[in-house]
C-alpha cells in the first residue's frame, strides 16, 4: 500500500511515532514468548518448530498494520489530536488482538496439515470455528477500520497539507484499500452468524465461508491500483 515517488513530510520521528514502534516491537515479542516455554528437550523443541508458520502469518499481518501506520507517518507527518487518537487506538486493538490472531492462524495450519502443525487449541465443538471467524473479523476488521480512519484524516487535512494532484489520487487510493478491510470482515462476521455450525454445514464448505471470504481482497487491490493508474494517467504533465 505504499505510495513511491511522492513527498515525505513527516522527515522526523515524532513521539507518537516513536511510541507506535515500540508498543507493535512489543506486540511481536509478546506473539512469540506469550504461553510459551524454552524448549527442554528435542520433542519440546521440534513441537516449538511446528509452530512457526502461525507465528510467520500472524508477524506478517501485524507488520503489515505497522508499515501501513510508518507510511502514513512519512507521507502526512501528522501529530494533532485526532492523530495520536487514533494512533494510540491502533496499538490498543493490537496489543488486545495479538494473541487471539495467533490462536486463529494456529488452528488453521493445524487444519490444513490435519493436524501436523499444532493448534494449541482444543475445539470442542463447531460453535468455535464460529467463535474463530468472528474473533479473527472482529480484530482484522477494527485494525483496518482504524488505518482508514489516518487515512480519511489526512484526506481532510488535504488542504492544509498542500497535496497535489497526484497526490490526492494516491491518497485516496490507500484510503479505499485500507476501507476494504473492515467492509470484507464484516462480510465474514455476518456469514460466521448467519451460517449453523452444526455438522451438516461443517461437512461442506459453508463453514468455512466467513474466511475464504478474506481472499476477495486479494482481488480487489489489484482493480483499485489499476483504476488509479488510470486516474494519474489523465492528469496534466504539469500537475
Amino acid at each position: 500500500m505504499g505510495m513511491p515517488g511522492l513527498p515525505e513530510r513527516g522527515d522526523k520521528t515524532t513521539r507518537l511515532e516513536a511510541f507506535v514502534d515500540a508498543a507493535f516491537a512489543f506486540a511481536l515479542t509478546l506473539l512469540a514468548i506469550a504461553g510459551d516455554h524454552i524448549p527442554t528437550s528435542g520433542e519440546e523443541l521440534w513441537s516449538a518448530l511446528r509452530g512457526l508458520p502461525a507465528y510467520a502469518a500472524s508477524f506478517l499481518l501485524i507488520v503489515r498494520f505497522w508499515s501501513g501506520h510508518a507510511e502514513w507517518s512519512r507521507r502526512y507527518g501528522l501529530d494533532d489530536a485526532a492523530s495520536r487518537r487514533l494512533s494510540l487506538l491502533l496499538v490498543f486493538l493490537v496489543l488486545v488482538f495479538v494473541y487471539p490472531m495467533r490462536i486463529v492462524f494456529a488452528v488453521l495450519f493445524a487444519s490444513l496439515s490435519n493436524g501436523f502443525f499444532p493448534a494449541n487449541f482444543a475445539m470442542t465443538s463447531f460453535r468455535d470455528v464460529s467463535l474463530l471467524f468472528l474473533t479473527f473479523g472482529v480484530a482484522f476488521g477494527s485494525l483496518g477500520a482504524v488505518m482508514a480512519l489516518l487515512y480519511r484524516h489526512a484526506w481532510r487535512e488535504r488542504d492544509r497539507l498542500g497535496l497535489d494532484a497526484r497526490e490526492r489520487i494516491e491518497l485516496r487510493m490507500a484510503w479505499l484499500q485500507w476501507a476494504l478491510i473492515p467492509a470484507v470482515a464484516l462480510v465474514s462476521i455476518l456469514l460466521a452468524l448467519a451460517i449453523p455450525a452444526t455438522r451438516d454445514s461443517a461437512s461442506g464448505w459453508l463453514l468455512g465461508l466467513p474466511g475464504f471470504i478474506y481472499f476477495t481482497l486479494n482481488l480487489a487491490t489489484p482493480v483499485v491500483r489499476r483504476a488509479t493508474r488510470r486516474q494519474l494517467a489523465l492528469l496534466p504533465r504539469e500537475a
